[in-house]
Order: C-alpha cells, then sequence, then structure tokens
C-alpha cells in the first residue's frame, strides 16, 4: 500500500493506533468464534447468549456516546486508556468465571464482542485521530490501512481460535478469553506511548459554547439513522452466529470454523486494498454502495448452499465484498463535518451502529430457533436489510459532492 502523507501528528502516532486496533481485532476473531460454544458448555440456553450479545453491544453504546461527547475535553489518551483497561477486566472475568451475572457485567463494561466489526468506544477517537494526520485527498487510504490490519488480525484470530479447539489441555474459550486479556494490556501499553499531539486542538470560545448535538450536520444525523439500519443487518449474520448456524445446519466443527473465519476475515482484508482506488475512480458513494450491494446479494444465497462446501464458499464470496465499503464510509463521514466535530460525528455514528448491533444478537438467536433457523432465517432478513440500505443510501446522496 502506497504511504500516507501524514501532517499534524507522527507517523509513530498513526502506527501505534493502528497496531492496538490490530491486537484488538485479533482477541475479537478469536474469541467470537468460541464465544456461543462456550457459553453453551457452561449451561447458559440460547437466549441468555443474546442477552449477554445485546448487553455487550449496549455498554458499547453507552462507552461510545460518553466518549463521543468528552473524550476531546477528557483527553483521547486518557479515553482510550480507560477502554483498554476494561477490556482486559473483561477478558479476565470470561477466563476464569462461570458465573452468569458476572459474565454479563464484564460484557457490558469490556466491549465484548461477537464478530471482528469495531463497533467499540475505541473507534470514534481512534478515526478522529487519523483524520487529523492525514490531507483530505488522503482518507480513504488511511482508512483502507487502519481496517485492513485490523481484518489481516482478525483472520488471524480465527485460525488462533482453531488451534485452540484442536487442543485438550485447557478449555478453548477460557484460553481464547485469557489471551483476549494479556491483548487488550498490549494496547493499553500502545496508548501510553501516543504523544500529546493527538489530542484534540482547542476550540474557539463560541463553538466551545454550542452542545455537539446541535452542531452535528444534518447529513450525518441521517447518515447514523441509515448506518443503524446496515449495522442491525450485519448483526444478523455476525461471526457467533454464523459460528452457531453452521455447526447445526452442516455439523461444522470448532477446528473447521476456525480455519473458515480465518479466510472470512483474511480475503476482506486483501479486498479491502481495493477502496482507496474505487473511491478515486468512482466517487466514496459508489465505493460504499457497489460491493456492499452485491456481498448481500450473496449472503442471500448462503442458505439455499446443499452442503457445507458450497456454503462456505458463498460466506467467503460475500466475506470478500462485504468490507471493501468501509474506508469510503468513514472517509465519508469524516470529509462532511468540521475537523473540529469528527471525533463526535465518528463516535454517534458508531452509537447509532452499536444501538443496532445490541438488538440484532436477540432478533439472531430468536430466529435460530427451529425450523426458520436452520433455514438462515438471520442471513436472509439481514441480507434484505440491507441492500434496502443501500437503495435509500443511494437515493438519498447521489447528488452529493463527494458521490462522484
Amino acid at each position: 500500500m502506497a504511504k500516507v502523507e501524514v501532517r499534524g501528528l507522527s507517523e509513530r502516532d498513526a502506527r501505534l493506533i493502528i497496531a492496538a486496533r490490530a491486537l484488538r481485532t485479533l482477541g475479537y476473531g478469536c474469541t467470537s468464534v468460541l464465544l456461543a460454544a462456550m457459553l453453551t458448555e457452561d449451561g447458559d440456553a440460547a437466549w441468555q447468549t443474546g442477552l449477554l450479545l445485546a448487553a455487550a453491544s449496549a455498554g458499547s453504546v453507552l462507552s461510545s456516546l460518553l466518549l463521543g461527547l468528552f473524550a476531546d475535553h477528557w483527553g483521547r489518551r486518557r479515553a482510550l486508556i480507560v477502554c483498554g483497561c476494561l477490556m482486559a477486566i473483561a477478558g479476565v472475568v470470561f477466563a476464569f468465571s462461570e458465573s452468569y451475572p458476572a459474565l454479563v457485567a464484564a460484557a457490558f463494561v469490556g466491549t465484548i464482542s461477537p464478530s471482528t466489526n469495531d463497533n467499540t468506544p475505541f473507534s470514534g477517537v481512534e478515526q478522529s485521530i487519523l483524520a487529523q494526520i492525514c490531507e483530505p485527498s488522503q482518507l480513504t487510504r488511511m482508512f483502507t490501512r487502519y481496517n485492513v490490519t485490523a481484518l489481516a488480525a482478525g483472520a488471524l484470530g480465527g485460525l488462533v481460535a482453531s488451534a485452540l479447539g484442536l487442543q485438550n489441555t485447557y478449555e478453548p474459550g477460557d484460553a481464547a478469553f485469557a489471551l483476549y486479556a494479556l491483548l487488550a494490556a498490549s494496547t493499553v501499553v500502545l496508548f501510553l506511548r501516543l504523544s500529546p499531539a493527538v489530542e484534540a486542538p482547542p476550540r474557539p470560545a463560541d463553538e466551545a459554547k454550542s452542545t455537539t448535538t446541535a452542531r452535528l450536520p444534518r447529513p450525518v444525523r441521517r447518515l447514523a439513522g441509515l448506518f443503524a439500519v446496515d449495522a442491525f443487518a450485519g448483526g444478523l449474520a455476525v461471526q457467533a452466529v454464523l459460528a452457531w448456524w453452521f455447526a447445526h445446519r452442516y455439523g461444522a466443527t470448532t477446528a473447521q470454523l476456525g480455519l473458515v473465519f480465518f479466510a472470512a476475515n483474511l480475503l476482506p482484508a486483501l479486498a479491502q486494498l481495493a477502496a482507496p482506488k474505487l473511491a478515486a475512480r468512482r466517487g466514496l458513494l459508489a465505493a460504499m454502495l457497489v460491493p456492499h450491494f452485491a456481498s448481500n446479494l450473496v449472503l442471500a444465497c448462503v442458505p439455499f448452499a446443499p452442503n457445507l462446501g458450497g456454503a462456505v464458499a458463498l460466506l467467503l464470496l460475500r466475506q470478500t465484498l462485504s468490507k471493501i465499503d468501509v474506508p469510503a464510509r468513514q472517509a465519508f463521514t469524516a470529509a462532511v463535518v468540521h475537523p473540529s466535530d469528527r471525533t463526535a460525528a465518528a463516535s454517534m455514528t458508531s452509537v447509532a451502529r452499536s444501538i443496532a448491533v445490541s438488538i440484532s444478537p436477540i432478533a439472531a438467536t430468536a430466529l435460530l430457533t427451529g425450523p426458520l433457523g436452520l433455514a438462515g432465517a438471520p442471513l436472509l432478513l439481514g441480507a434484505a436489510l440491507a441492500i434496502g440500505y443501500d437503495i435509500t443510501v443511494w437515493r438519498t446522496y447521489r447528488s452529493s459532492p463527494l458521490s462522484g
């Protein structure tokens, strides 16, 4: 990937931010494959798994909201360090406790994720920092670098989960969350090394008096609502749900699932390298919507696969296309707001996505019961909603200067 032209902050700060997200996503990629099986072995019912995932998403919503409103005032570096510490504590609780109330509490405060998607309080602050360091024309390239590294790490997490499933010394889920705690502690070390330049520039006095919500532009508020629909749709087919469905529909083993999700996270990492070129040629809007639309058409075909091999092949094609839109979406959001509003804008759109994702696990687990579950109802509904999102965003923003 071509070098991104940076300004203000050092390249070292950018590398620390990107490395921290990669470590975090490695943990998500490993634990999300094993989480549902771990809870089932502990005697928890399917609805309890859904409730725990919903609690995790709700905690991310609250944290993202607080950081979106106050991280620039509290200090971006301090906010990231606190979130990293909470993530490490959650990993320890999941590794060593089988108490369901304790797990729910840890999930709420510790950014436990059912997939490698990073709808967490970290993301809004990190995206604001990265947008601050590069030229506007380089935003898509910077966010591609940020996301591709994370996707590759998430793919490696799936491979680690597969290896843990093959060993008999430790319970795989417990070992995965012990690793998760260590990775979270490592991100804290990285955040401690960030320079003071990562902090938000001072606001003019007249700007500081107005509230963040009032100053968010109308396009961002509208996008936040649309992003929520897309996130709800994606939450119906997150990695934890897919792992359960493949195991029950086709009898996939833990080792097989680990390998599948290794590939399912690695392929979009490679495909996302095309995002800057696609955005440069076709505009941010086309880079957001065209691959996303195609990926959901493929997702709708997965439940009709006659066997595990066919379903995996369709899933991998879907995954290859599914993340190309992410850098363009992040660049689009950063480009339509004033630089001083980027933390709030990135966090508020992340909040909208997190709220939707907090509902998705309950809906998905309800749809997984009985014949509807084996028929792939969550996947079909998710694909239909995501396609509706694509059509609506195109009709709403096709005349925007950023669309071409």
